[in-house]
Parts: structure tokens; sequence; C-alpha cells
């Protein structure tokens, strides 16, 4: 329902805490197809955007009346209507690009029990809860009764039962490069015929994070090394200035066979996934998958776990 309202809506408000990466891409999207005003903070420091950018956005949302209320599930949506009851009266949609229940970390002490409380309240206020995955959706709803036993009394029952009836799946939009550009960038109308001469190229299009599994990706090149296999490498994806040190090593090891390290330009990303035969993943945690989709429409081969999301995106290719 709220799809239909966003074309009648004569006003939608989006806001996003994380305004980077795929959280930008969807925003800049719906901007570009309705009638929208953007509220928006820089993508850095998202655990402190989980905590208290709902204050931040009480202080410059102005008070008007919008129809609909659109955010990412980083937002604490109560705390701000809350903090502002007027939004009460929008239609509030809230977009899981993924959820904090069954986010992966290194150690289970380690899990912040305030992110996923905060998205499952954020679900109990909201009108739509839209998922980009049935993956995403199913392991949230499956996961908050024994996220909520966590607690050490007072445990409330029967939450994912009142969130279940708002939720929906749709899948993220990604706006792929038109296929007139394929001649310009391999100087040929035949893909096939381009990747057939030239050596075999692998590109890892995710952040340099724990959780895409660079320690497995980094022990599948070294095999390859040690294998004597022809093959170049493209290390893409964003990253800090805290570099897991398996990477930083293992390019060192690889040489020339790197060739390009860190993130490109929107023009050099689609250029070098046409160029590539092989897009891997080695992800601890994916809820949908934009990079493997774009690589695999450009004509990749796509390698990735039999887990996860990649059984919903590509049912007889995952092993």
């Amino acid at each position: 329902p709220f799809i239909a309202l966003f074309r009648m809506a004569a006003k939608v408000a989006l806001v996003e805490p994380f305004y980077g990466g795929s959280h930008k891409q969807l925003i800049d999207i719906l901007a570009a197809h309705f009638d929208c005003d953007l509220f928006t903070l820089p993508p850095t420091k998202w655990h402190w955007r989980m905590r208290v950018s709902a204050l931040y956005f009480c202080s410059i949302i102005p008070k008007q009346n919008y129809r609909i209320f659109f955010a990412s599930s980083v937002l604490n949506l109560c705390e701000l209507v809350s903090l502002r009851p007027c939004l009460g009266e929008s239609y509030k949609v809230i977009y899981f690009h993924e959820n904090q229940l069954v986010y992966p970390v290194r150690k289970h002490q380690e899990r912040d029990f305030q992110y996923g409380y905060n998205q499952i309240l954020s679900c109990l206020v909201a009108d739509t809860v839209v998922f980009n995955s049935h993956f995403n959706m199913n392991s949230f709803l499956e996961s908050v009764d024994s996220f909520l036993k966590t607690m050490p009394d007072c445990r409330p029952k029967g939450v994912a039962e009142q969130i279940r009836p708002k939720c929906i799946v749709i899948y993220f939009p990604i706006e792929f490069p038109p296929k007139r550009i394929l001649p310009v960038v391999l100087n040929t109308d035949d893909a096939g015929s381009y990747r057939s001469s030239t050596p075999l190229h692998l590109v890892w299009p995710h952040r340099w994070e724990h959780d895409k599994g660079p320690d497995e990706f980094c022990t599948l090149l070294l095999k390859l090394l040690e294998e004597k296999v022809a093959f170049v490498v493209s290390i893409l994806g964003s990253h800090t200035n805290d570099i897991p040190v398996v990477l930083e090593e293992t390019i060192s090891k690889l040489g020339s066979r790197v060739l390009h390290r860190g993130p490109v330009s929107k023009e050099e990303y689609w250029c070098i996934l046409m160029k590539a035969h092989v897009v891997v993943s080695t992800a601890k945690h994916e809820f949908f998958g934009v990079a493997m989709l774009e690589a695999s429409y450009c004509g990749c081969y796509p390698l990735c776990p039999n887990r996860l999301v990649y059984p919903e995106i590509f049912p007889s290719m995952t092993f």
C-alpha cells in the first residue's frame, strides 16, 4: 500500500542517517522519482548514527505534515516519533538494508543489545516494515524472540507476531549501466570473445571488513598462486584506515596480479566488471548482494556461499 501512497503523496520525508553506499543509492533513486525532502547524515561512525541520529533529525526536520515518512532501520524511529509527535500522523515506512539481530560479531559478548532493540522498537512504531530480501525478513522475525530472551527479566512475549503483519519484501532497486556502453568498454560487441582472450580475472567488490570474509578470499588467492594459475584480481570496495592485515599481506604477495585495489569511480567500476570473469563473495553476512548482482549483470560468473541471501538471488548457482 505504501507504494501507491508514494505516488499520491504531496510530500515525502526521506531520512537516512548513513547516507552512503546502498543506503545512498536507494534514497537517490526514490528522490529522483518522487517529490521528497531529504534529511541525511554522512556515512561515518554508524554505531553513533544508530544511537543518537533521532535527536539530530528532530532538530532539522521542519514542522510540516508529511504524508509519508521513510527511513532506513539505522534510525531509531521510535525515539524520533516520541520527540516529534506530529510525525506520528505520517504513514511511517522503515526499510531494512540489514538487521542487527543476526549481524555477525566476532564474539557473542560483543553484540550490542541496543542496536537490535532499537530496530524492534522501530518496527512496532512503523506502519510498514520493508525488507530487501526474504532472507533478511525471515532471519529478523525468527530471531526476535530469542534476542529478547537475553534480557535478564520482564521479557515481553509475542513481539514478532505484532511485527509480522506489517512486513513486506521489496527487492533493492538497482540501476544498471546501459548495455550500449559494452562495445565502448571492450572495443567489441562480443563480451565472450573478449573474456576468452584474457587471463582469469577475479573481482571482489566488497567492504574491507571482517564480516565480508577477507580471510577466506585471501586463502583462495594464495591457493591459486601456489597452483601457478594464471590470474589477475581486482579487490574493490571501500575501507577505513584499519585495513585487515590479511588483505595487506596478500596484496603484497600478489604484486602485479592485483589490477585494482580499493574504491574506484562508478564509471571505472562498471568497466572493471565488464572485463572480469568471476565475481567472488566470501561474506559472513549478506542481506541482499547489490555488488554481486551488478557484476552478474555485467557478465561475471557469481561464486558465492550456499547460505545467507545467495540461494535466493542465485537459486541454481551457489555452492
